[in-house]
C-alpha cells in the first residue's frame, strides 16, 4: 500500500468532514468517525495513483460516495463507495478492510469487487453467464448494485478521456446491462442519465441531430416551460390543492427512443408528446386524483395516453398518475402526478428501502422491498439451461413498461408492454399457457398474438390435447413464457429423436441379424455409460451423437467386420514436403478420387481443396501457395464426409428406408436435419462418412433409386473457412 504523507491527508480531511455531516444532516446518529477513518484510509491508498484525465483517482471513489450521500443512505454503503476500489487496484486486502471496517463493509466490498470484474461486454454466452453471477452476487445484498451503478455513473460522466473503442465498449455495456437495471430498480433519473451519456458515444450524430431539431422548436415556441408550469399552479392553486410543480425536457435519448418507437418521419418531431413533462407532487393520494380532475377540465386529455400506476403500482415499487394533455397552442405535453412519498420512491427506486430520516430507517410505505424485487427479477431464469435465453429473458424483463389486465374474476395481471393472450395464459399458470387453444379480451375472440392494453379483462380458452407450438415463441414478450415454450419444443425435439433412434438401432442391429430389443439397448446403455438408460441411447441415435454400428459393436463385437477398405489407409497424400501436413478443407470437403490441389497456409500446414472449388479463387493471383497433390492409393485425410441434400415424398416410412439404404451401402450418417418441411415433399440434409468419391456415387444412386425421392444433390460450403 502507497504511504499517504500528512501533507495530502490534511489537503483531504476538509472535505471528509463535509462528506460526514451531510450525512448526519439526515442520520443524526451516522458514526461520523468511521466515514473519516475510510476516506481517509482509501484516500492513503490511491495517493499514488492517477485517473486518465490527470486528476488524483481518489475523486472517484469520493464522487460515487457523494452520490450515496445525496440518496440518503446507510453508513455501511457510503463507507463501501469510499472503499470500492480498494482491494482490486491497490496493496489492501479483504482481511484488512474486516479488522478496519467490519465484517459487513468487508463483504460489500467484495461483492463491488466481483462485479467490475465480471464482463458484461463479452460474448454472448460469455455474458449470459457472467450476468447471471452478477444476479447471484447482488442476490446477498442489493446495496452492491446500488454502489456498482453509482460507480459506473461517475465513470460514463468521465468516460471522454478513455480511448475510443474503449468509450464504445463500455457505453454498450451500459446501454444493454445497467442503465436498464437502474430503470428496473426504480432509479428512473440515474436510468436516462446512463442513457443520454452512452447516447452521446455510440450515436453522437443522431443525438447532435436531436439536440439541433430541439433548439429549432424552443426557437419557434419560445420557453414554454415556465408558461405552462405557470398555468398549472394557477388551475391548481384555484381548487384549493397545495402542490409543487415542475417542468423539464426531455433528454436526447428519451426522444431518440420516442421517434424511433414511432417510426415517424422527421416533421413529426414536433408533434412527440414527450419532448416536455411536468411534474405536480401534492400532499396526499387524494390531492392526486382531485389534481387529475383539475388538469382534465383545464385541458383536453389525449386518448389512450393515460396510466394509473397508484392503484396498479409497478413491481420495482413505481407510483404516478401519467397523462398526456393539450397545452398552450395545442402543444402536447405529459404530466405526472404523485405525492412526497410516491416521488422519492420513484427517483431512488430500490434504494428507498435503506434511506435515512432522523436517524432511522425511513419506512416508505412505497419502498419495493429489495428482495422481493430481486425474486421477481428472477422468476423463471433458473429454468433456462441456455444462456442465451437467460439474457434474453433478463434483458426483457428489465426493459419492458408494464400493462395491468385482468382474469374474469377480476385478479390483476401484471405483464410488460406488448404482452399476447399467450403470455397472460402462462403467467397465471404453465399448464394453461400450454393448453391455449384461444382468448377473449374483454369478451370479444381476438388471435393469440393480439398486443393487451391497460385494463383489459382477458379470458383464456384451453383444450386438454393442446400442446405449445414452436412458433409460439415469437408471439409472446415474457421470459417465462418463452421459456416454456423453448422447454416444450425440447421435449417434442427429445422424443422425435428417440423414434428416429429406435430406426436407427433397428437398421444397425438387423445388418447382423439381430434385433434392438429393450433389454438389449439397456445393456448397450450400461456399458457406454448413457444415464438414462435405452431412451437417452435412442436420443443419442436420433440426434447423431452416437453411431447404430458403435452401439452394435458394443454387444456384438465378432458380428461386425470391419475391413481395411472402410478403416482407409495411412494419412496423407502425395505431393506434400517432408513434415508438412495437410487438412482438408471444410468448403469443398475433398474426396479420394477427386482432383485435388493444395494452398499453403504459413504455420499451418496445406489446405486441401477439390479442384473445382469455388474458394480457390481467391488465391489466382497467389501461385506461390499453391501445391500439386493427389491421393495416394488407400491414403485419405481420416474419415470423410459429404453432405447430400435429399427431396422426398412426406410419406411414412421413407426417411428410415433411406437409412437402412445408406446403412446397407456400409457408410455412417453422422447428421440429419429436415430443412424445408411441406405438407407433400421435403427436403432432408444427410451428412455420410463415406471411404472415397465412388463410395458416395453408390449411395446416392441408390437413393435416387427409391420411387419416393425426387432429387439427390452433393451440397458444399463455399462460405465456410477453415478455422486456424
Amino acid at each position: 500500500m502507497a504511504d499517504g504523507s500528512t501533507e495530502g491527508r490534511s489537503l483531504f480531511q476538509p472535505a471528509a468532514a463535509d462528506l460526514a455531516a451531510r450525512a448526519r444532516e439526515y442520520n443524526p446518529n451516522s458514526n461520523s468517525a468511521l466515514i473519516e477513518a475510510a476516506y481517509a484510509y482509501a484516500q492513503n491508498a490511491h495517493s499514488d495513483q492517477r485517473r486518465r484525465s490527470g486528476e488524483a483517482y481518489f475523486t472517484h471513489p469520493l464522487a460515487v460516495a457523494e452520490m450515496l450521500v445525496n440518496q440518503q443512505l446507510d453508513d455501511a454503503t457510503i463507507v463501501t463507495a469510499l472503499l470500492h476500489d480498494t482491494v482490486e487496484d491497490t496493496g489492501s486486502t479483504h482481511q484488512e478492510v474486516t479488522r478496519l471496517f467490519g465484517q459487513e463493509i468487508a463483504d460489500l466490498v467484495n461483492g463491488v469487487t466481483k462485479l467490475t470484474k465480471l464482463e458484461l461486454s463479452s460474448a454472448e454466452t460469455k455474458q449470459a453467464e457472467n450476468f447471471h453471477k452478477l444476479l447471484m452476487a447482488v442476490a446477498k445484498d442489493l446495496r452492491v448494485l446500488l454502489v456498482k451503478l453509482a460507480d459506473r455513473l461517475h465513470n460514463m460522466r468521465t468516460i471522454r478521456h478513455m480511448r475510443p473503442a474503449k468509450q464504445k465498449q463500455k457505453a454498450q455495456e451500459t446501454m444493454d446491462i445497467y442503465a436498464p437495471l437502474a430503470g428496473r430498480m426504480g432509479m428512473q433519473s440515474m436510468r436516462e442519465e446512463l442513457e443520454d451519456l452512452s447516447f452521446r458515444v455510440l450515436q453522437p450524430e443522431a443525438r447532435s441531430s436531436v439536440i439541433r431539431r430541439f433548439i429549432t422548436l424552443k426557437y419557434e415556441t419560445g420557453e414554454i416551460i415556465p408558461k405552462i408550469t405557470d398555468d398549472i399552479e394557477k388551475a391548481l392553486a384555484q381548487a384549493g390543492i397545495p402542490a409543487q410543480v415542475t417542468g423539464r425536457e426531455k433528454r436526447p435519448f428519451s426522444i431518440w427512443r420516442k421517434l424511433n418507437d414511432k417510426n415517424d418521419p422527421e416533421g413529426d418531431f414536433y408533434r412527440l408528446s414527450d419532448i416536455f413533462g411536468f411534474r405536480i407532487i401534492v400532499q396526499s393520494e387524494e390531492d392526486c386524483y382531485r389534481a387529475l380532475g383539475v388538469v382534465h377540465r383545464r385541458w383536453n386529455a389525449v386518448p389512450g395516453r393515460f396510466k394509473d400506476y397508484i392503484s396498479q403500482p409497478k413491481s420495482n415499487g413505481y407510483r404516478s398518475i401519467h397523462t398526456t394533455v393539450s397545452g398552450r397552442s395545442a402543444r402536447r405535453v405529459e404530466m405526472q402526478i404523485r405525492t412526497r412519498e410516491m416521488h422519492d420512491v420513484n427517483e431512488s427506486g430500490v434504494a428507498a428501502h435503506w434511506t435515512y430520516r432522523d436517524g432511522v430507517r425511513f419506512e416508505n410505505p412505497f419502498a419495493a422491498d429489495p428482495l422481493a424485487w430481486l425474486k421477481d427479477l428472477s422468476e423463471g431464469l433458473a429454468n433456462s439451461d441456455n444462456p442465451s435465453e437467460f439474457l434474453e429473458h433478463a434483458k426483457l424483463e428489465m426493459f419492458q413498461d408494464q400493462v395491468f389486465c385482468f382474469t374474469p374474476k377480476g385478479k390483476v395481471v401484471k405483464l410488460p408492454r406488448g404482452a399476447t393472450p399467450l403470455d397472460f395464459a402462462y403467467a397465471i399458470h404453465t399448464n394453461l399457457g400450454n393448453s391455449c387453444v384461444g382468448a377473449k379480451v374483454d369478451n370479444r375472440r381476438v388471435p393469440l398474438f393480439t398486443r393487451l392494453r391497460n385494463g383489459q379483462s382477458v379470458t383464456i380458452i384451453s383444450a386438454p390435447g393442446q400442446k405449445p407450438q414452436a412458433s409460439w415463441a415469437e408471439l409472446v414478450v415474457t421470459g417465462r413464457a418463452k421459456t416454456a415454450i423453448r422447454r416444450h419444443a425440447k421435449e417434442e425435439e427429445r422424443e422425435a429423436q428417440i423414434r428416429l433412434g429406435q430406426e436407427f438401432a433397428r437398421v444397425a442391429f438387423a445388418k447382423v441379424g439381430k434385433k434392438a430389443t429393450d433389454k438389449a439397448l439397456d445393456t448397450a446403455a450400461e456399458r457406454l455409460n448413457i444415464q438414462g438408460g435405452s431412451d437417452e441411447l435412442l436420443r443419442a441415435l436420433g440426434a447423431t451423437d452416437l453411431s447404430g454400428d458403435a452401439v452394435v459393436a458394443v454387444l456384438y463385437s465378432e458380428l461386425v467386420d470391419i475391413g481395411p477398405e472402410e478403416r482407409g489407409g495411412a494419412d496423407g497424400v502425395i505431393g506434400l514436403d517432408p513434415g508438412q501436413a495437410a487438412r482438408a478443407a471444410l468448403c469443398c470437403e475433398p474426396l479420394p478420387g477427386e482432383r485435388i490441389v493444395g494452398i499453403t497456409f504459413r504455420g499451418q500446414g496445406v489446405e486441401v481443396h477439390a479442384i473445382d472449388c469455388p474458394r480457390l479463387g481467391e488465391y489466382e493471383e497467389q501461385p506461390e501457395r499453391w501445391v500439386d497433390l493427389k491421393w495416394g492409393v488407400g491414403e485419405s485425410l481420416g474419415t470423410h464426409s459429404a453432405r447430400l441434400s435429399i427431396t422426398m415424398a412426406n410419406d411414412a416410412g421413407v426417411l428410415g428406408r433411406l437409412c437402412s439404404l445408406v446403412g446397407e451401402h456400409n457408410a455412417n450418417i453422422s447428421d440429419v436435419r429436415i430443412v424445408d418441411p411441406k405438407p407433400d415433399f421435403y427436403v432432408v440434409e444427410f451428412r455420410v462418412d463415406v471411404r472415397d468419391l465412388k463410395h458416395l456415387s453408390r449411395i446416392e444412386t441408390a437413393i435416387k433409386a427409391d420411387s419416393a425421392v425426387t432429387d439427390v444433390l452433393r451440397q458444399r460450403n463455399p462460405g465456410v473457412r477453415q478455422s486456424a
